[in-house]
């Protein structure tokens, strides 16, 4: 097992060593595959000078990609957002995944597949930011690996820290972007593992909990489920993949604002992201969670969620592409 957050961690496969990558260079609009060893892109990417692009990160099970219209969705308001040009349209980009997922032998068969989708800004013909220096279109880059979540590690739950990174304005980064420059995040996160914790627990400026570096946040107080307002966090699929269980459930959602009093407090809390689903919090600044174990609204959630991924696998990859 490799040694990372429970929500992130994932049993080694060594398969992975001979994975092969798809790129799309944005000057040729040539999509090639390329064994791990041999996947590269120029130093004068924009992803390599300025960090500038967005990513997807998306599970595929039995060749089939999960809630694949949400994460396109997500991907392609991004880049308008962004004003990066894709150059392909979002079922040209599915067909990609499907392609890349192939090149790998047993992938289609496999149901834990994870793949970390990249766009770039593309190749610029000298270090600058503004769009002038720009030529082409957009670098892609699918890197689909076979990443079983860690049970054990799992069962354990996560342990929170409050950062002292906060959560940007709207005006400052949106945090809607999944974009690669990912500097504040990468900060809570390694300060909180340098006091052991599992991860961060960020604010707003307005000191209201908002969502881990990671991953989205949920609590649980006199049986609803409270998460917080859309404003200054990820717009994560999982997110609202676990309001519409909660809602299939009958369990009253609430997107407000809370203080970590109510953290504290909660009966429940856990961590959503596409990796691992939903995974329980144990512990934030110290103060255990309930009794620190999976809590039963959770787990109904989970049911719910893990049926609701099963009825996705069932699904054609023609019905998946017809959506898109």
């Amino acid at each position: 097992m490799t040694k990372t957050s429970p929500d992130h961690a994932f049993v080694d496969d060594p398969r992975n060593e001979n994975i092969k990558i798809g790129i799309r260079n944005g000057m040729s609009m040539k999509f090639e595959i390329f064994h791990r060893a041999e996947a590269n892109i120029s130093v004068f990417d924009s992803s390599v000078l300025l960090g500038d692009g967005i990513w997807e990160g998306m599970r595929a099970k039995l060749g089939n990609i999960q809630f694949a219209k949400e994460h396109l969705k997500r991907l392609y308001e991004s880049a308008n957002a962004l004003w990066i040009d894709i150059g392909i349209t979002p079922k040209e980009m599915l067909q990609l995944l499907y392609d890349t997922i192939d090149a790998n032998e047993g992938m289609s068969e496999d149901t834990n597949v994870h793949i970390r989708l990249v766009v770039s800004r593309g190749l610029k013909k000298t270090p600058y930011q503004g769009l002038s220096a720009n030529i082409g279109k957009a670098t892609i880059i699918i890197i689909p690996e076979y990443k079983k979540i860690d049970p054990d590690s799992q069962k354990q739950g996560i342990s929170l820290i409050t950062s002292w990174v906060r959560r940007g304005n709207s005006d400052t980064k949106d945090e809607q972007w999944n974009h690669l420059s990912k500097a504040t995040d990468v900060s809570a996160s390694i300060s909180a593992s340098m006091v052991g914790a599992d991860g961060a627990l960020m604010l707003d400026n307005n000191g209201f909990v908002k969502t881990c570096n990671a991953t989205n946040f949920f609590i649980v107080r006199d049986g609803e489920l409270w998460t917080a307002t859309k404003d200054n966090i990820m717009r994560g699929i999982t997110r609202q993949k676990t309001i519409d269980c909660a809602k299939i459930e009958g369990i009253t959602v609430r997107e407000t604002n809370f203080t970590l009093t109510d953290v504290y407090n909660a009966e429940e809390a856990f961590c959503t992201g596409t990796f691992a689903g939903q995974v329980h919090v144990k512990s934030v600044d110290g103060h255990l969670i309930g009794n620190g174990c999976s809590g039963p609204l959770t787990k109904r959630i989970n049911l719910t969620y893990e049926q609701m991924s099963l009825e996705n696998t069932s699904r054609s990859r023609l019905s998946t592409l017809s959506e898109i």
